[in-house]
């Protein structure tokens, strides 16, 4: 098994007993929590638009924010991470969280191009000359291969990107009781 094939078959799984260490060593406050909910729920928004455009083994996506980066998603879950580290309030937390996907999405955004290369061919290599892979650009690329899709709150649905809402939700909400048990 390639190194990119485990981190991307272990990321969840070693992701849940990562966040009950990053849930042990947090030290959150109202503004914390507050400060976190509000980056996260930028982290959301890129994530809820790239959703919302993504049509996955379709066709190769190039508009809407995938016109900016290659990985409008994992920038959505960076974005997130920054806030759940800012609302956790705990620099070991913090490390925590940047190290694992700093480790494991670097992997696994490789092994993605891969696919997509082997999938679309010269349009993926027009699309990557022209869309960083995960830092945007400044303005929007203009690329002639590639799907021409519009935001579909229908495609968000079945990309089920909700579920990241819910998840950063209960999150804040478990950071929320966490920081009551401290103050009592």
């Amino acid at each position: 098994m390639s190194a990119a094939a485990f981190f991307a078959r272990w990321r969840v799984r070693l992701g849940y007993p990562l966040a009950i260490v990053v849930l042990l060593l947090a030290r959150p406050t109202l503004q914390s929590i507050l400060a976190g909910a509000v980056i996260g729920a930028a982290g959301l928004w890129v994530r809820a638009t790239a959703a919302g455009h993504l049509h996955k083994q379709e066709i190769l996506t190039v508009t809407g924010p995938y016109a900016f980066t290659r990985n409008p998603l994992y920038l959505g879950s960076f974005i997130l991470m920054i806030g759940a580290a800012i609302a956790a309030h705990s620099r070991w937390s913090a490390l925590i969280l940047f190290a694992y996907f700093a480790l494991f999405y670097s992997f696994v955004m490789r092994r993605e191009e891969r696919e997509l290369y082997q999938h679309h061919g010269e349009a993926f290599k027009e699309y990557a000359r022209s869309v960083p892979l995960f830092f945007p650009r400044v303005t929007p690329a203009k690329i002639a291969s590639g799907g021409a899709a519009a935001f579909s709150f229908a495609q968000y649905k079945k990309n089920r990107e909700y579920r990241a809402a819910i998840g950063f939700l209960l999150l804040l909400l478990v950071f929320v009781v966490i920081w009551r048990l401290r103050s009592l």
